[in-house]
């Protein structure tokens, strides 16, 4: 390769070192710096990297080793509360899997049990270490507590009491999980329940947990349900619904809900109405995700029922993020022979992202109590 070839690459590479040194300088994010949340670059083509495959090529680019960085979560509260997100290129593959999400119906019937396999299913030794002893995978409820097992408990009273439980009343559960909330109802409350999941190790798990008790565990579709029940719920599911199944799903929640009953919805919410999934994210973590907005919820519920109450805690999922996070280090001895080193770097990256997405105030956590009107309203707890 002659001298000026050369000379021509390394003005492109100081190029691309350039601005994106500028653009995280405006987060106060340094590169090789000192701080917990600057970044160790172990390869020059990184910068290269992210400037022509954004947000996936910042994640893969971790996945392989290119950069370190002591705290991910300080990191990524820095970049979104800067909006650096906004400064990356959208790469032509993240151009058109936003125009798929908008034309196909990307959380059709078939397509709804891939995530079951590709995430849910990834190993119950994972889970089972890296949660609360109720297996709750979604965001716990710091008011009064000070580690995740009373924040999950406490989330999950909060859930039975807004849903105002007594015994002998039926409760479906649409997307079960582990059986954590069915097991919780029928042994403290006293109710029969029904959960669906889409995912077979959860099932398995579920219905193990929940032996002995009032409780049926289905591998099910949401859409494949018809029988009534006096309350609702659906804990971290809703997520996997798709605004093109939105109004179906509200009205198979309609169609199983008895006149006079209660429905909570418990899901991560966009402060903005899109169809604009983090790339990333839906190739490693949620294949087909996509998070809801409030503008979507209400369209999509307001020809069903009366919202009846709307609780924001999203900053407790940052909490709860980080414990997930220490736990999973704990347990990474433990379980590092049925996974990967490249896989370990995708769910600390994963679990700190996500965490910092919820400091940052990105991404929302919601509880939605729907009903069809009660008399004298509700008086929801908190």
């Amino acid at each position: 390769m002659s001298s000026s070839c050369i000379e021509e690459i390394s003005v492109r590479d100081n190029e691309w070192y350039r601005i994106v040194s500028e653009m995280l300088s405006h987060a106060g994010i340094e590169i090789n710096g000192p701080a917990p949340g600057d970044i160790q670059v172990n390869n020059p083509n990184f910068f290269k990297r992210v400037l022509q495959e954004g947000s996936l090529g910042l994640g893969e680019s971790y996945m392989d080793g290119w950069w370190e960085c002591e705290r991910l979560d300080i990191f990524f509260n820095k970049v979104l509360r800067a909006g650096l997100e906004k400064r990356l290129p959208h790469h032509l593959k993240d151009t058109l899997r936003i125009l798929c999400a908008r034309l196909f119906n990307l959380q059709s019937r078939k397509r709804a049990w891939i995530v079951g396999k590709e995430h849910y299913d990834l190993g119950n030794d994972l889970f089972s270490r890296m949660l609360d002893p109720y297996m709750q995978y979604s965001c716990a409820y710091w008011k009064e507590a000070d580690n995740l097992a009373d924040a999950q408990q406490a989330k999950l009273t909060m859930i039975c009491e807004k849903l105002q439980l007594k015994p002998g009343m039926t409760l479906l559960d649409i997307g079960c999980g582990w059986g954590g909330l069915a097991e919780f109802a029928a042994r403290r409350y006293g109710v029969s329940v029904h959960g669906v999941t889409i995912s077979a190790e959860q099932q398995k798990m579920a219905c193990a947990r929940c032996a002995g008790l009032d409780v049926t565990i289905l591998l099910q579709d949401y859409r494949d349900l018809q029988q009534q029940y006096d309350r609702i719920v659906s804990v971290g599911m809703f997520e996997h619904v798709g605004p093109k199944n939105y109004a179906t799903y509200f009205d198979v929640v309609e169609s199983n809900l008895k006149p006079d009953g209660i429905f909570l919805l418990h899901t991560i919410g966009s402060k903005k109405t899109d169809n604009n999934v983090d790339p990333w994210v839906g190739k490693y973590i949620f294949p087909n995700g996509c998070l809801p907005s409030v503008r979507q919820i209400a369209n999509a519920s307001e020809p069903h029922f009366v919202m009846e109450d709307w609780h924001n805690f999203g900053a407790d999922y940052d909490k709860t993020l980080m414990a997930w996070y220490e736990r999973f280090l704990a347990a990474w001895p433990e379980i590092a022979d049925n996974y990967s080193e490249r896989f370990k770097r995708m769910f600390s990256y994963y679990l700190n992202a996500c965490a910092g997405a919820f400091r940052a105030r990105d991404i929302q956590l919601w509880q939605v109590v729907f009903s069809r009107g009660i008399e004298n309203g509700l008086r929801v707890p908190r």
